[in-house]
């Protein structure tokens, strides 16, 4: 089928290293205080009733921690999880598999919700509300309806855009929590803990570098301080000093305001090829060669949150701060 189950214990070994720096607890997942708050006296009422948790909805930009929370959830439990990305979904044979192999009170993850078929996303009405699948069985006159039920269980939803989701799934979740970018001194907490947990001795000087240009994201810090152990490790004697740091992020071209080289050919590519703006999103697409999608999920919310272009009817155009940003990258090298 098309679905992967996957639990910590049995995770492919590329993965290994990105749970080893997972929170595993609501007490060490760093930020997010208000959800921490919500979440976490959900599962407490839920332990002491011994129910399933209600459905989560889990809405933010990739990298904020949204499956390190649906991990959470699954420790604070103590039950079983069953992770899919919404895409790999493909026939409600898939989903119908998953559910009826579920024990009760456990935790479905699906990455990428909003991208499921509509097919699929039907058999999981009455599962969400009434924890039974309709399967019709046989076609034309002779077709019938085959009632299954399934244990009660969680579901947890993540989504980049939550406009994408039908109107009927995002009802069926109980609880929806929209997690924000992290301040840099929330960052460079997240620093610390991952170098702890990775061996590498770091200042906290060189910490608050890295966390700095992590553009909000924890997943970002963690990217970047692997990157930057290897340089001290290779060049130095594996202490990552500021210099040590200063030396790496040039290295990978993060700027003083986070931003990477794509970012920054974004910005120049209106600024430059279109006069500032506004130009279209198929357009400047083609021109950077990246896919529409990529350009509005992965650069265009931290460079909205900094202010740098903004998206109008006519199409996307270029602050000031965003003009101003490329011309320094352009003639300040000091900027790393």
């Amino acid at each position: 089928m098309s679905e992967q189950f996957l639990a910590p214990a049995v995770l492919p070994d590329e993965d290994e290293l990105e749970l080893s720096l997972r929170p595993r607890s609501l007490d060490e997942f760093v930020g997010q205080e208000r959800v921490k708050e919500q979440l976490g006296i959900s599962l407490e009422a839920t332990r002491a009733r011994g129910e399933a948790l209600d459905h989560v909805l889990l809405v933010g930009p990739p990298g904020l921690g949204k499956t390190s929370l649906a991990y959470i959830v699954r420790e604070e439990l103590g039950v079983g999880i069953r992770c899919v990305a919404g895409p790999a979904l493909e026939r409600k044979g898939d989903m119908a598999a998953i559910l009826t192999a579920m024990e009760p009170r456990d935790v479905l993850f699906i990455d990428e919700i909003h991208r499921l078929s509509r097919a699929v996303e039907e058999i999981l009405y009455p599962a969400l509300e009434d924890f039974r699948l309709d399967i019709i069985v046989g076609q034309g006159p002779a077709a019938r309806t085959l009632t299954l039920d399934v244990p009660p269980f969680t579901l947890i939803g993540a989504t980049t855009r939550t406009g994408l989701l039908t109107t009927p799934l995002r009802d069926r979740f109980g609880m929806t929590f929209r997690l924000d970018y992290y301040a840099p001194e929330e960052l460079g907490i997240i620093v610390r803990r991952s170098a702890r947990i990775l061996g590498v001795e770091i200042s906290d000087d060189a910490a608050d570098r890295i966390s700095e240009r992590s553009r909000g994201t924890p997943r970002v810090a963690n990217r970047i301080l692997r990157r930057v152990r290897d340089v001290a490790q290779v060049r130095h004697q594996g202490v990552v000093t500021t210099e040590v740091a200063a030396e790496a992020l040039e290295l990978l071209e993060v700027d003083g305001m986070g931003l990477e080289k794509t970012d920054r050919d974004l910005l120049r590519a209106i600024v430059e090829r279109f006069d500032g703006g506004p130009v279209g999103l198929s357009t400047l697409a083609v021109a950077l060669g990246e896919e529409p999608d990529t350009i509005e999920d992965v650069y265009e919310p931290y460079l909205l949150q900094l202010g740098f272009i903004q998206r109008t009817p006519r199409g996307r155009i270029v602050t000031k701060l965003g003009s101003a940003h490329v011309g320094a990258t352009q003639t300040e090298r000091a900027l790393f």
